[in-house]
């Protein structure tokens, strides 16, 4: 990593990312709670989930556009600013179309994935500040460090009934407030980022758009929409929705489910790295994913929770393995030049396509308890799958073309 400096911004980005994955955890939880304990059901919450990911696709897309033009860590300190005003927003808003409003203009993050405007610029900045066979194992970092703060969060939930005696009436909007207070220590955090650090990632005179790289990017951005529609029908909120609904599960009990979750999530990023080392990122994305999504269609048909709960688990130890080998895919096999802008157009149309699947998801819910989006989930992701490996299995990255013991170029381009 060059210059002293560069350590101490990837140490702020995998803490801010500790720090956000942690609160979304406990948020997205709370999010079917809150809303329930303000009259409103399953369509509602469906669409206060498809509004945060129209809302995060929007302003991801403006930032990734516009990111060369402004040091990244400003960028990331004004993300922090407004996800302490969502935070804020939730704890005293009551009537449902402000409350959508803030959704659509905020950082709520209703998955257990991160879909929000921080994304493409941290990217950006991880894959500035390692070489290409560093890249890999970085992200892995990043989204063990996300996994490990999501499950905290998940489990953290269970802390509401304490809230419940300690601040009657109130206890969703307290911990909204909280999400807001660490959406400002956040901003701290990013406000220290060195100035050097931003703009130079992109080239002069590139503008900060696709070049060379355009029909790739727009091919993944493609089939990555496929994948996050599928996924769409079970974010966090809505299968905590289902679990609830389904087999009258606590709050509690849902909270530890998601921290176990987790966690297993988590360790599944070790491995993805030295499976990636050994088999290439794109067949790590999709001979993971497959079985995944397999059981993730099989909990639907689960006649008891301790089945469901062991198919969501061994899904958990599978499904985001592709995640960070699909981040560092994506950052490889375009110019450098290209990163900021390849990173948001990849992850806007992730957000869009999943931001029409909650809405669907909760009219399912509201109609029966079987578990309909999780099969539609499951098939989805499975199609996006087997289309990636036909599609992009001959694209390869530079550590995965260049042979063993090569010089590693930082930020190069195959």
């Amino acid at each position: 990593m060059p210059g002293g400096k560069m350590p101490a911004a990837l140490t702020r980005i995998l803490v801010g990312r500790g720090l956000r994955s942690f609160a979304d955890g406990f948020v997205a939880l709370l999010l079917p709670i809150h809303l329930s304990r303000l009259g409103y059901g399953p369509a509602e919450v469906g669409l206060v989930a498809t509004a945060t990911l129209l809302g995060s696709a929007a302003l991801t897309l403006g930032l990734g556009l516009a990111g060369h033009r402004m040091p990244l860590g400003r960028a990331l300190a004004g993300a922090a600013m407004l996800m302490a005003a969502t935070g804020l927003g939730f704890a005293g808003i009551e009537a449902f179309w402000p409350l959508l409003l803030v959704a659509f203009v905020g950082t709520i993050n209703p998955s257990s994935g991160d879909v929000s405007v921080f994304l493409p610029l941290e990217h950006t900045l991880i894959a500035h500040l390692v070489g290409d066979t560093e890249r890999t194992a970085v992200f892995a970092r990043y989204s063990l460090v996300g996994s490990v703060g999501s499950a905290l969060g998940a489990l953290s939930i269970g802390t509401l009934h304490w809230f419940d005696r300690a601040a009657p009436g109130a206890a969703t909007q307290v911990l909204f407030a909280l999400y807001g207070a660490l959406g400002l220590v956040t901003l701290l955090l990013y406000a220290r980022m060195p100035a050097a650090a931003p703009a130079a990632a992109t080239a002069p005179g590139s503008g900060g758009s696709l070049g060379p790289s355009r029909r790739r990017v727009w091919g993944l951005a493609a089939l990555f929409s496929v994948d996050s529609f599928g996924g769409g029908f079970v974010v966090n909120s809505l299968l905590a929705l289902w679990l609830f609904e389904r087999f009258g599960l606590s709050v509690a009990t849902a909270g530890t489910i998601f921290f176990v979750t987790g966690l297993c999530s988590a360790v599944s990023y070790l491995v993805a790295v030295r499976l990636a080392r050994r088999i290439g990122l794109v067949n790590t994305m999709v001979f993971t994913h497959l079985p995944a999504n397999v059981l993730l269609i099989l909990a639907a048909f689960a006649p008891s929770l301790p089945v469901a709960v062991t198919f969501l688990v061994l899904r958990s130890l599978l499904s985001q393995m592709d995640v960070p080998a699909r981040t560092s895919y994506v950052m490889a096999i375009v110019e450098p030049a290209e990163r900021p802008a390849a990173a948001s157009l990849t992850a806007v149309p992730r957000s869009l396509a999943s931001a029409l699947s909650p809405a669907l998801a909760g009219v399912m819910l509201g109609a029966g308890s079987f578990g309909w989006p999780l099969v539609c989930a499951g098939a989805l992701k499975i199609a996006y799958d087997l289309a990636l490996l036909a599609c992009f299995h001959a694209v390869r990255p530079p550590e995965e073309r260049n042979p063993p013991g090569a010089s590693d170029r930082a930020g190069s381009r195959p």
